[in-house]
């Protein structure tokens, strides 16, 4: 074989191509509640058969697919523990990851997956070919999956709210609003961190329908209002910072270009955007996790946006009227970066 003639070992690209499996592997923990059965003690491949309503032969092989992966070990013949990594997966955990794990496993993510070579051909997302929508609006016909789908962005929103509140100089401003806020997690993190500061969560009626709930568990609905709106056709005023958080990726430059725009309408002289996305290098680091790029094929299969470099953001904010003030790595565990904007 060539690979083995040049040096090169195939096993690397096997181990790839079965990442797939590995998610789906996840995902039927999950759904098993195979974290929260096992618990802090040790148990048996029945024990945890039993509790999930699975057979002792198919539950085994399960628990050993999930100790190769590191989610659960074996530590004698038939029984398991789960590790520090595999108990993220029991919804029950503070810090847990569950409903990212569903949402990004889910069928309705992993379809449009499948025709990724036309998306690269087209430049289009698959997504609405599959499903004969888009991806929100596909979230609007199912309230089910909206709900799933909040909770997994609430979720990967955890690692921002430990890093940004403390990262970024909000005092020297009076409102934030969060555009595409969803439930308030983020907003509520910085909002609990600068007690002088009031708030907007602002996005569609689905998108804020957990918010008040959010606002009233850290005692902020005084300080804080979920507004409904669309960031298309417009941004709220009364704001002197707009944040968005992981919301320009989801969109085309067009599309971006409209909601940047919507906020440098009702930006006041002072005030400032602050975006909080993947910013990648002019060049691939081969030392860098390769996560961002993946990213990036999400977001052109499910939504036909993109992640983007500094030089991207420049033309971007260029043509909403705005500029780039500075680009600021959140640092671990975060990969986003900061992208402070004002006024051009």
């Amino acid at each position: 074989m060539a690979g083995e003639r040049d040096g090169a070992d195939p096993r690397q690209l096997v181990q790839l191509v079965f990442g797939s499996m590995a998610a789906q592997t996840l995902r039927a923990a999950t759904r098993m509640r195979v974290a929260e059965l096992i618990g802090d003690k040790e148990r048996t491949a029945a024990e945890v058969a039993a509790g999930a309503g699975a057979r002792p032969e198919g539950m085994i092989r399960l628990l050993r697919a999930l100790a190769g992966l590191g989610v659960v070990e074996e530590r004698a013949p038939g029984t398991f523990a789960v590790t520090p990594v595999g108990a993220l997966l029991d919804s029950g955990r503070p810090g847990n990851v569950a409903a990212l794990v569903l949402a990004m496993a889910d069928p309705t993510m992993l379809r449009g997956w499948e025709h990724l070579d036309e998306a690269v051909r087209t430049g289009e997302p698959t997504f609405d070919t599959v499903f004969g929508t888009d991806f929100f609006g596909h979230l609007r016909e199912h309230p089910e999956e909206s709900v799933r789908f909040n909770a997994a962005m609430s979720q990967s929103t955890r690692a921002t709210t430990t890093t940004l509140p403390r990262a970024f100089d909000f005092a020297r401003f009076s409102t934030i609003a969060d555009i595409g806020g969803g439930d308030g997690t983020l907003l509520s993190a910085v909002l609990m961190e600068h007690p002088g500061l009031t708030g907007i969560i602002y996005d569609t009626e689905e998108g804020v329908a957990q918010a008040p709930a959010t606002l009233e568990r850290h005692g902020l609905t005084e300080r804080c209002s979920p507004v409904a709106g669309d960031f298309f056709r417009s941004a709220p005023e009364g704001a002197d910072l707009y944040l968005l958080k992981s919301i320009v990726h989801d969109w085309s430059d067009e599309r971006a270009v409209t909601i940047l725009s919507n906020c440098r309408a009702v930006l006041p002289p002072d005030g400032r955007v602050l975006i909080l996305e993947h910013v990648l290098p002019e060049a691939v680091d081969p030392e860098a996790p390769g996560f961002a790029y993946l990213s990036d094929l999400n977001m052109l299969v499910n939504l036909g946006g993109r992640e983007r470099t500094r030089a991207d953001f420049d033309e971007l904010c260029g043509r909403a009227g705005l500029a780039v003030v500075s680009v600021t790595p959140l640092g671990a565990p975060n990969p986003l970066s900061m992208i402070e904007v004002a006024a051009a």
